[in-house]
């Protein structure tokens, strides 16, 4: 398939992919000279991280399937970046959480007879065929279900699993230069984690499941509303229309005053609400951190949506990080250095480990009774991993080995505490830990 979709030929796809090295080096190279001729050494960096970071990201939303997934996984952790950089970031990131070329009318209809029959137009009053977004898996279309409902229609990109695959197979080859990006950051993990639950999300029957659960659990509350299934095929999924603004879009402004702030903060308790009542309530945690799965609605309530990628803990969130959290907010650090011994995360002779420090800044929102997540908060964290000079401290990190159901939650965690450091927001974090998780408090 050519650009209209997703491109599947191997030679193709790796020469791409391939690209990515030879620009870095090349503008690297360039910045070099640039500044032996005499110009700024600040400005060179500027320049080449603007330039680096608008290729990356240009390759990746092109390729779609398991790159553009790693590109909206990054684009959570913007707030990492020094604040210099952080403009042209943000809006490469952004753009690629919801853009990319649109698969042609004629694929997404020969999906959906695929799917639904070759009667599909039937149960639809009316279909739009100039889809509204794009994600990394498919794209959504708007429609008008046979009994009158505004329904969205995702449909699949042909050839979306082995795609996926391929690319994640592919970029783990690139992991530093993601991590050259964004400090601080483990891209190897990240995209091997993400390649581990790939195959969960290219069946959309096991994503109305899950949204099926979200949505008896919290569907229709005060502040939360999660959108009926209304069909479902493996690659074909029809779901409750909603209007709304997306989060994304409140991040990119600033509150005007002290209403708007105060709905902004409610905004993010309910998120947080959610995130850890989901698992003692239903058995599942969204694993999908980013903005542009909420949406602020009229009546303003939230709206929840895509839930392709969750985590089944039918046990609620793991007792072990449970503790760990707990001591992590107490500043237990002998006992947290035990513990993770004896649960086998950390070697007993692991030189001068600070587990502590390396963790803190996942409770730091539990240590006092409103916490303010900003950009500034979360640049120190990005600073406070990737300091080279600290020897010591890399080496707590290298010494980690926590399993990967572990490493997904914690890494929700961070993703969401770096959205909401961007929505620039204060929430009572702690009361709600204490009344979600069981064990906690």
């Amino acid at each position: 398939m050519g650009d209209d979709g997703i491109p599947q030929r191997g030679v193709a796809r790796s020469a791409r992919l391939a690209m990515l090295p030879l620009g870095f080096a090349g503008r690297a190279v360039a910045g070099w000279g640039r500044s032996l001729a005499g110009a700024d050494a600040d400005e060179v960096a500027a320049g080449a991280a603007a330039r680096n970071s608008e290729q990356l990201f240009a390759v990746l939303g092109k390729l779609k399937g398991g790159a553009m997934k790693l590109g909206q996984a990054l684009s959570v952790y913007d707030a990492l970046v020094p604040p210099e950089f952080a403009d042209s970031y943000h809006e490469a990131l952004g753009r690629l959480q919801t853009a990319g070329p649109p698969m042609p009318a004629r694929e997404a209809h020969r999906v959906l007879a695929e799917q639904l029959g070759s009667g599909w137009r039937g149960r639809f009053s009316s279909f739009d065929d100039e889809p509204v977004a794009s994600a990394s898996l498919g794209q959504v279309h708007r429609a008008v279900w046979h009994d009158g409902r505004a329904v969205a229609v995702k449909v699949q990109y042909p050839g979306a699993d082995v795609a996926l695959d391929a690319d994640l197979r592919q970029l783990q080859r690139f992991a530093g230069l993601f991590g050259s990006l964004l400090p601080g950051l483990d891209a190897r993990a990240l995209i091997r984690e993400l390649r581990e639950r790939m195959l969960e999300e290219v069946d959309y029957r096991a994503e109305a499941d899950h949204q099926r659960a979200f949505a008896t659990a919290f569907g229709d509350g005060p502040d939360l509303y999660v959108p009926s299934v209304v069909a479902s095929a493996p690659k074909v999924l029809v779901s409750e229309w909603l209007d709304g603004v997306p989060l994304g879009r409140v991040i990119d402004t600033q509150a005007a005053d002290d209403d708007e702030q105060a709905v902004r903060d409610a905004h993010a308790a309910t998120i947080i609400d959610t995130m850890f009542a989901s698992p003692a309530e239903i058995g599942l945690l969204h694993a999908d951190p980013h903005p542009g799965n909420f949406l602020v609605l009229d009546d303003g309530r939230l709206g929840m949506i895509d839930f392709g990628a969750v985590a089944r803990l039918p046990d609620g969130i793991p007792p072990v990080l449970v503790r760990m959290l707990r001591l992590t907010a107490e500043g237990d650090r002998e006992p947290l250095t035990d513990l993770l011994v004896a649960e086998g995360f950390l070697a007993p002779d692991a030189p001068d480990a600070d587990v502590l420090r390396w963790v803190g800044a996942l409770a730091d929102p539990l240590r006092e009774p409103e916490f303010h997540f900003s950009r500034a908060w979360m640049a120190r964290q990005g600073a406070r991993v990737a300091n080279p000079n600290n020897r010591a401290f890399q080496g707590t990190g290298r010494a980690l080995n926590l399993p990967p159901e572990h490493v997904l939650v914690l890494r929700v965690l961070s993703g969401w505490m770096a959205i909401l450091a961007q929505l620039d927001c204060t929430v009572g974090v702690r009361g709600i830990v204490e009344r979600r998780v069981p064990g906690f408090a």
